[in-house]
């Protein structure tokens, strides 16, 4: 392919990604229903039981794998490092011995 082709690929291939992008959270930091905001303990727990709450979330419109009222960047760390635990792990079982 020569480079003519290439460049409106690539700007659509930008925009495309770009349409994906996260926004924000207006409701980080406001307390939920229950009057709480999860923080990191919240997001660790909530990110180990995914498997089971997206199963669950499927079926039924009052569950959810995430908590949106939140305290940030704290729950979202929480969160992966769950979801690592129990779905993913750190990639390392998968190299050569």
């Amino acid at each position: 392919m020569d480079m003519k082709r290439l460049v409106p690929l690539f700007i659509l291939l930008i925009l495309v990604l770009s349409a994906c992008s996260a926004g924000a959270n207006p409701n980080v930091d406001v307390a939920g229903p229950d009057g709480d905001v999860a923080g990191f303990w919240m997001g660790l727990w909530h990110g180990v039981i995914v498997p089971i709450t997206f199963i669950i979330s499927l079926f039924s419109d009052t569950v959810n794998i995430y908590e949106v009222h939140n305290s940030g960047n704290w729950y979202d760390f929480g969160f992966v490092l769950g979801l690592t635990m129990s779905v993913g792990g750190s990639g390392a079982g998968s190299s050569r011995r």
